[in-house]
């Protein structure tokens, strides 16, 4: 009994060991930078895990981005995407009717109006997110600047994920908004909410607003996480696994390729073709088999085992 209490008791120091391991990672990300320094600057005193993301043509862009990056924060372009709803739109604002040239335009725009961003997520973009071809032109245009996708998630249907098929985009998911409503106590239950998902999922993503409440909320709880969950910077979990739930389009024909592959084409058989049985199957191969070099060399020598070579049968003799 002592030996398996002994057992049972290292079992357990050896997990204690491991649980930073184990631990849950939690990436937040706070959108919107570039418009209100006060506020942005209160978050880039915080934990240098926390990343942030720049709306391109925002009066601060470059100013932030800059001052993000030098305090060791990761910087994402905040790129303006064509939401369902009307509402006023940002300068350069995708939309899935826009030629790949126009959407390369616009991206390349924002890539030089935000220093040091590794990767890209939507601002609004419920309409744009849910076009697969329109989001494979941003995929295509994203490869060639070695970008990835947070996929902020604004609509449930998004084709962000499908449309990376292909391409070497890494996409990652949005799974809590922290301040969809700005009241401090509603946004704490969202952070809480964002702990346990990362503990029990392994790794989660949380976005958020420099809103002066979830600032607040931030300053108080980013300090004070339960040892299991660990803060990490949105790009450590780009090769965490991610699930696609989307469905494809409905009746959608997609655009053309520029180079389309066409296939070799296939000689036709002047006769028909004679069907091969299992039993003609079988003896082919049987016959392949018994003809190959190894089995001829082993028949030579099974056939040789046993027998006195002509030599030994001379000098038998002789005696």
């Amino acid at each position: 009994m002592f030996p398996f209490r002994r057992n049972v008791l290292a079992f357990a120091a050896l997990l204690a060991l491991s649980s930073p391991v184990l631990a849950g990672k939690l990436a937040i990300v706070i959108d919107d930078f570039g418009y209100r320094p006060h506020n942005e600057n209160q978050v880039l005193a915080m934990p240098s895990a926390i990343s942030v993301a720049v709306l391109p043509d925002s009066p601060h862009a470059r100013e932030m981005a800059t001052k993000a990056h030098n305090s060791g924060h990761e910087v994402l372009i905040h790129l303006p995407m064509a939401p369902l709803s009307k509402q006023p739109l940002e300068k350069n604002t995708l939309r899935p009717e826009m030629s790949s040239d126009e959407i390369e335009r616009i991206i390349r725009s924002a890539v030089n109006n935000v220093p040091y961003a590794v990767g890209i997520n939507n601002h609004m973009g419920s309409k744009m997110t849910s076009n697969l071809f329109g989001m494979q032109k941003v995929m295509q245009a994203l490869e060639r600047y070695n970008l990835y996708f947070l996929d902020s998630v604004t609509i449930g249907n998004t084709q962000a994920m499908r449309a990376a098929q292909g391409t070497g985009v890494k996409v990652i998911k949005r799974k809590v908004f922290l301040d969809d409503s700005q009241n401090e106590a509603d946004i704490r239950v969202q952070f809480n909410r964002a702990i346990d998902l990362a503990r029990r999922n392994g790794s989660t993503i949380a976005i958020g607003h420099p809103h002066p409440s979830t600032v607040r909320v931030l300053q108080q709880m980013v300090y004070n996480l339960p040892p299991d969950i660990t803060l990490v910077k949105a790009s450590s979990l780009l090769n965490e696994p991610q699930v696609d739930t989307s469905t494809p389009p409905k009746n959608a024909v997609p655009d053309a390729p520029r180079n389309p592959f066409r296939g070799v084409k296939l000689c036709k058989p002047k006769k028909p073709i004679e069907p091969v049985y299992a039993n003609r199957f079988f003896e082919v191969l049987s016959e392949s088999i018994s003809q190959s070099t190894l089995i001829v060399y082993f028949q030579h020598q099974w056939q040789g085992w046993g027998k006195q070579p002509e030599a030994a049968k001379f000098n038998a003799s002789a005696n």
